[in-house]
């Protein structure tokens, strides 16, 4: 088990062969238009549409804190959205990071990466308009994925 390896450069780009998954967090209100997301929509329309799709009948399925849904965007490339936030302002409840959805999401992360024989690619989750504290998430992803010997790459935009 070698941890999660920590890079610099686009979370939507992974260079790496084989099958990969490129998670992110997102709201539990149907909220698609800041952050990460903007990036994904970018190279792919397919998440933002079923992303979309799936908070719209969400009378009809799992939507909701803690799920997870598994969008392949090209041959050997999926897109996991996992909702891991509530709302998207903070507020008298504190910031919009759910790390109980956030590690339940995570689990449902790890059965299709391992299904798939897939490395796992993912800004630092939770941790941007989320407003959660990375401190609390890698351990989380320690946990879920890299103890069940998935390859985690974590990416820092920027030079």
């Amino acid at each position: 088990m070698s941890g999660i390896m920590y890079v610099r450069g686009d979370a939507t780009v992974p260079s790496v062969k084989g099958v990969k998954v490129i998670a992110h967090v997102c709201n539990d209100i149907g909220g698609w238009g800041k952050g990460f997301v903007l990036a994904l929509s970018r190279r792919w329309p397919e998440p933002e549409k079923a992303y979309r799709a799936w908070h719209r009948d969400r009378a009809h399925n799992d939507f909701g804190l803690g799920a997870a849904q598994f969008v392949q965007v090209e041959g050997y490339v999926w897109v996991t959205n996992l909702v891991g936030q509530r709302g998207i302002r903070t507020g008298s409840k504190g910031v919009p990071v759910r790390y109980e959805a956030i590690d339940t999401a995570l689990g449902l992360l790890a059965d299709k990466a391992a299904e798939l024989g897939a490395s796992v690619h993912m800004p630092r989750i939770g941790c941007g308009l989320a407003g959660g504290r990375w401190s609390r998430v890698e351990p989380l992803i320690t946990e879920r994925l890299v103890k069940r010997g998935l390859a985690v790459t974590v990416y820092d935009h920027g030079d």
